[in-house]
């Protein structure tokens, strides 16, 4: 009798834990297509209003792309400036203080936000060593 009640014993914890394993490995299903983050590319004027705060002004509107820096093909059918603007972040790897009031185009992940979105750079690319006139401020 003794002997039965081990056997039972095993095997309630073998299915027990074969079942909780099993549990354990279902698939989570894909994002929703609302959680998508796209990769962007944005032409603007690159400005510090604070210290250690980066923003893009005057920016064109982000067109998809890809992480990598632009090609010349590329830098040529981005509009230049713009009427958004976007707070930068994950800078810390790029140098922006060397390309403060430049036009640049910014490659980031596009982070849709109010009252800013915000880029998650991935690539800086100057334009032109400084901003129209009309966008300094």
């Amino acid at each position: 009798m003794t002997r039965f009640i081990a056997l039972a014993t095993v095997a309630a914890i073998l299915v027990t834990t074969s079942t909780f394993a099993v549990a354990q490995s279902k698939p989570k299903p894909p994002p929703a297509q609302s959680e998508k983050v796209d990769i962007v590319a944005v032409a603007g004027c690159l400005k510090e209003p604070s210290p250690g705060t980066w923003t893009l002004t005057n920016a064109a509107d982000p067109v998809a792309s890809s992480a990598n820096a632009p090609s010349p093909k590329e830098l040529a059918s981005l509009g230049k400036s713009g009427k958004n603007e976007f707070r930068l972040i994950g800078v810390s790897e790029f140098n922006l203080a060397a390309h403060r009031g430049q036009t640049v185009v910014i490659k980031g992940l596009h982070i849709k936000a109010t009252p800013m979105s915000r880029l998650n750079v991935t690539s800086v690319t100057m334009v032109s060593a400084d901003c129209p006139p009309s966008l300094r401020q």
